[in-house]
């Protein structure tokens, strides 16, 4: 027998709704993805609230070194076998570091950091080459390189040259003599050719050359020392001089020729005045970049004491990098 289709309950019974809803409750509270929300939100919220932003933290124009730091500079000092850095010292390594914290960040705000594994010892190079890329760009005119000349030739200038002669007299030979030794040898060739026999035979041997050809004073001065090389470009050429004190003893000199210092004219050394320009514009180009980035960041050290400075030891395996902290 067919039975009658059930008549739908009134939309007002109030058993079947209360009913319905507790059930709807229940799955929900039970709903898993709910709970995850739930957990996340209380997270969220708990860290903001127990770590507040300070009011510092957005400013990344300031950096900041602590006094720790500072021992950190000096310890890296002492752990290259250097002694005791003075305060000058540290405040120049000071110097060093916040020029390098400046690069950087220079160079991250330009996205050079984009590509680069070892981003921060080589994004400060980066920006420095760049510096000397704009400078390499810059072709100078001939105009602009002989005004660079003339106010840089100094910088050109070619040292004196002398050819010459010496007998050597040895202290070891003559002890406190030696002086009196030479003079004496002096007056027996005065007005005697440097070939000839005679002379050949006066004299102590020496260990290095007895004639030197086109020697500069810086040369002489590491060969005989700073007093032979001042007497010997002061003698007159074309007879016998001295005696004249090196460090290995005393001299009599004959001096062939000496050709006397000199500036250059233009044309002679013209491709190392264009070096020398490129050199020049990448350092003024570099500094003025420098200074303008500088301006934008205040920098806090603390003062810089010779007792803070005291009793510093290099740790084991201590790591020469050292980070700058910045707020």
């Amino acid at each position: 027998m067919k039975l009658p289709p059930e008549r739908p309950k009134p939309f007002g019974n109030s058993d079947g709704g209360e009913h319905n809803a507790s059930g709807r409750l229940r799955r929900l509270v039970s709903e898993p993805l709910l709970h995850f929300v739930a957990a996340g939100a209380l997270l969220f919220g708990g860290y903001h609230l127990l770590t507040p932003m300070q009011d510092g933290a957005a400013s990344t124009n300031q950096i900041v070194l602590t006094k720790d730091d500072v021992r950190q500079l000096a310890i890296s000092w002492l752990a290259q076998g250097r002694s005791t850095p003075t305060p000058q010292q540290v405040r120049g390594l000071v110097d060093q570091k916040v020029t390098q914290e400046i690069l950087f960040r220079e160079a991250v705000s330009l996205g050079l950091d984009r590509d680069d594994e070892v981003v921060k010892r080589r994004l400060a190079q980066k920006m420095d080459f760049l510096a000397s890329d704009v400078a390499a760009l810059q072709e100078p005119t001939d105009a602009e390189l002989k005004a660079w000349f003339e106010e840089n030739s100094a910088t050109f200038a070619l040292p004196a040259h002398a050819t010459f002669r010496h007998l050597y007299f040895s202290t070891d030979r003559h002890g406190k003599e030696t002086k009196e030794a030479a003079a004496a040898a002096l007056a027996l060739i005065e007005g005697k050719s440097p070939d000839s026999s005679e002379v050949a035979a006066i004299g102590d041997p020496f260990m290095f050359q007895n004639h030197y050809g086109d020697a500069t004073p810086d040369e002489m001065a590491k060969e005989f020392g700073p007093e032979f090389s001042k007497a010997l470009f002061q003698l007159a050429p074309g007879k016998w001089a001295g005696p004249v004190r090196s460090g290995y003893g005393w001299h009599l000199v004959w001096v062939d020729s000496i050709e006397p210092g000199r500036i250059p004219n233009y044309a002679e050394v013209m491709p190392n005045v264009k070096a020398g320009w490129i050199d020049d514009k990448y350092r003024e180009i570099k500094n003025s970049a420098l200074q303008e980035m500088r301006s934008r960041y205040s920098v806090v050290v603390p003062p810089i004491e010779a007792a803070d400075l005291q009793d510093l030891q290099v740790p084991p395996g201590f790591n020469l990098g050292l980070e700058v902290s910045a707020q």
